[in-house]
């Protein structure tokens, strides 16, 4: 056996075993939650119509921190390191805000800014996406506020069964086969890791929800995806890293800008999302998160052939964007 088989084989282990804890895990989280009371009450904004317990998040963090944790024994850095520490400090902060609700926006916002900016003051100069045409310090604002502001996206966008579950599924995975394309001699985890517990997760939150990630699974797993594009990005794929998770940050965008511009409180609960447009429309989350989950295949797919040429990458992007535009606009009541 190669050592790079081994390797690759030892990497989906550890997935396969992150995933099973997670799903072993949710039963009895299911219960504490219940008898806590941590319950997501609806309202007049809710895509669900029962109290649902709130922070199932909290076994998929830990799925996804214990794989990460077992992967580094095997490809240590101080840079990864760095990056669970602060995965580990947005979900506790992220579960006291589910827990007791209330917490101030400013102490769960200035987390995520010190998670970020640590990761990426320990970057090396020669890591840019730009190769010098624009300054550096210009270049790490952006992607300080591109990293910061897809681990808000991704919260955002956690408001039907089903959704994030299929959206960490393909931009893991895909990230993972980005990366294994681009460096064919290297195992990578994380990504699997993050499938795998999506995988664990789904078949508690499909259909009739028994649980909802909350918080404490969307804020750290938005930050930890947002990582993996930003490596991808560095290393050349950027139009990878805009296509895999193109829906999720076209959708919340959009709605945002649009919502923003009507001068509405951007920052408040709403049911304007196209995601949120479809499942009232086809009176289905299933419904909705199946065909989130067929764009993202075919994401995938334009993100590999991607990497072909820069030719190829802005016709896969435009591509994608069609794409991803046909599906919102499938998703709009109004359509």
């Amino acid at each position: 056996m190669s050592a790079l088989l081994q390797d690759w084989l030892i990497a989906l282990a550890i997935a396969l075993a992150s995933g099973l804890l997670v799903f072993v895990l949710m039963r009895p989280l299911i219960g504490w939650l219940q008898r806590r009371a941590v319950l997501d009450i609806p309202n007049d904004r809710s895509s669900h119509t029962d109290a649902t317990p709130r922070g199932g998040g909290v076994a998929v963090t830990a799925g996804i921190l214990f794989g990460c944790i077992v992967w580094s024994v095997f490809d240590f850095s101080d840079f990864f390191v760095l990056v669970l520490l602060g995965m580990a400090a947005l979900a506790l902060v992220s579960w006291l805000d589910d827990r007791h609700g209330g917490l101030p926006v400013g102490l769960r916002f200035g987390v995520q800014m010190l998670a970020v900016g640590a990761v990426l003051a320990l970057l090396p100069d020669f890591a840019t996406i730009t190769q010098g045409a624009v300054p550096l310090w210009l270049e790490r604002v952006v992607l300080f506020l591109a990293w910061l502001w897809f681990t808000n996206l991704f919260n955002f966008m956690d408001g039907i069964n089903g959704i994030t579950g299929v959206e960490m599924v393909t931009v893991g995975a895909g990230s993972v086969l980005v990366a294994a394309w681009q460096h064919p001699d290297l195992a990578n985890a994380p990504g699997l890791v993050v499938a795998m517990a999506a995988l664990g997760f789904l078949p508690w939150n499909w259909g009739k929800a028994k649980v909802f990630l909350g918080d404490v699974g969307s804020v750290p797993v938005g930050y930890l995806l947002g990582l993996l594009l930003l490596l991808l990005a560095l290393s050349g794929a950027w139009a990878a890293a805009l296509i895999l998770p193109m829906y999720y940050w076209v959708d919340a965008t959009y709605t945002l800008l649009r919502r923003g511009l009507r001068g509405e409180k951007v920052w408040q609960a709403h049911r304007s999302h196209f995601y949120q447009q479809g499942a009232r429309k086809f009176g289905s989350h299933a419904a909705v998160a199946l065909r989130i989950a067929a764009l993202n295949l075919l994401l995938v797919g334009l993100a590999l052939a991607s990497l072909q040429s820069w030719q190829a990458a802005i016709a896969a992007t435009l591509a994608a964007v069609a794409a991803t535009a046909a599906v919102c606009r499938h998703f709009a009541e109004s359509a």
